[in-house]
C-alpha cells in the first residue's frame, strides 16, 4: 500500500527585500533576506510571518513552517540581524536595538507582500492580504508579540512604545520570555535590557506554547516564566503547556540543529496540529478547526500537553 502523499509546496530563498526604514537614526544597512514557502495549489491563502530565535535564520524551523505551507499558508521567514549567518559583531552599533530591527523586519515583509507574491512561481493572485498572522520562537516570540501589542518597557524611563500592527490578526508565541525586572537572572538583566515586556496591551488573539521543563538561565523563576504572555495579557488567549519539553519544545527548530536538546516527534506533531487549527480558526479559514483540535486533546488518554484558554474579562 502506498504511503500518504504530503501536499506539494514551493519554497524560494533567498528573496532580498528592500531594507526596512531606519530604526531611530540606525539604518539596517543590508537588504532583508527571506524564505517564502507556499502550497502549489489553492486560493485565498493566509499569510504567516515567522520570526526565528536568536542566532537562527530563514533556514530554520522546517517542522513548523513546512507543515503550515502544506496546510495552506504562505509562510515568510526573515533572517534577522542577530543570525549567525550574518556574523554581526557584538560591538556593532545596531546591536542594542536589534530587538527593534527585528520588529521592523516583520513589518517590512508585510509592506512588501507584492514582492513576496511575485517571487514564487504561480503564487500571484492567490494570497489573502486580510488574513495575516505572526509567529516566533524565543527571541522571535517577543518579536511577534510586539506586533500583537506587547510593549518593551525602557528600564529607566518606564515608557513602552506601541509597535503593534493592525494588519496582524493573530499570533503564535513559542517559548517566549516573561516579565523582566526582578524575574530576570543577573546575567539577563545585564546583557538584555530590552527583555522587559509589558503584556497588558497585547490584545490580539494568540496561542502561547510553553514547555514545563524549559528552565531558562535568563530567569530566576523557572519554566512558568514562559507562561506570562498568556497569564498577563488580555483578549482571547490560549496556552499549550507541553509536558517534559525544554526550550526547543521537542524539536521545532529542526531535529538536527544544535538548539534541539529534547527531540520528540510527538510533541512536534501536537504543535503542528494545534497551531494549524488555531491559525485556521483565528484567521477565519475554518471556524470549527480549533474546537475539534481541543476536543481531540481532551480525549487523549495519554496527552503530551495541557491546553487552557481565556477570553477578555472586560
Amino acid at each position: 500500500m502506498a504511503g500518504r502523499t504530503s501536499p506539494v509546496i514551493i519554497s524560494v530563498k533567498p528573496l532580498a527585500l528592500r531594507a526596512p526604514d531606519p530604526v531611530g537614526t540606525q539604518a539596517r544597512g543590508t537588504d532583508l533576506l527571506v524564505r517564502v514557502s507556499a502550497p502549489a495549489t489553492g486560493r485565498d491563502l493566509p499569510v504567516v510571518v515567522f520570526s526565528h530565535g536568536f542566532g537562527s535564520s530563514l533556514d530554520g524551523y522546517g517542522p513548523l513552517t513546512d507543515h503550515w505551507a502544506e496546510q495552506g499558508f504562505v509562510v515568510v521567514q526573515p533572517t534577522h540581524l542577530d543570525s549567525r549567518t550574518l556574523a554581526t559583531p557584538q560591538d556593532d552599533p545596531r546591536t542594542p536595538l536589534i530587538w527593534r530591527h527585528r520588529v521592523a523586519d516583520v513589518r517590512a515583509v508585510l509592506d512588501q507582500l507584492d514582492a513576496v507574491e511575485a517571487a514564487v512561481p504561480g503564487l500571484g493572485g492567490r494570497v489573502d492580504r486580510e488574513r495575516v498572522a505572526v509567529a516566533g520562537h524565543s527571541f522571535g516570540g517577543q518579536t511577534a508579540g510586539t506586533l500583537l501589542g506587547l510593549r518593551v518597557v525602557d528600564p529607566v524611563s518606564g515608557d513602552g512604545e506601541d509597535l503593534s500592527d493592525p494588519r496582524v490578526r493573530a499570533g503564535v508565541l513559542f517559548a517566549t520570555a516573561g516579565r523582566g525586572g526582578a524575574d530576570l537572572s543577573p546575567f539577563a538583566a545585564k546583557h538584555f535590557p530590552f527583555m522587559n515586556p509589558d503584556f497588558t496591551h497585547m490584545r490580539t488573539p494568540a496561542l502561547v506554547v510553553a514547555g514545563d521543563a524549559d528552565d531558562s538561565p535568563l530567569t530566576l523563576r523557572g519554566p512558568d516564566w514562559m507562561t506570562d504572555p498568556y497569564a498577563l495579557s488580555p483578549g482571547r488567549k490560549s496556552l499549550l503547556t507541553l509536558f517534559g519539553a525544554e526550550h526547543s519544545l521537542g524539536g521545532i527548530p529542526g531535529y538536527e540543529v544544535a538548539e534541539t536538546t529534547d527531540a520528540h516527534p510527538g510533541r512536534v506533531a501536537l504543535q503542528q496540529r494545534l497551531t494549524t487549527a488555531f491559525l485556521r480558526d483565528a484567521l477565519g479559514v475554518d471556524g470549527g478547526a480549533w474546537d475539534l483540535a481541543r476536543k481531540e486533546l481532551d480525549a487523549d488518554p495519554d496527552p503530551l500537553g495541557r491546553l487552557e484558554s481565556k477570553l477578555d474579562p472586560s
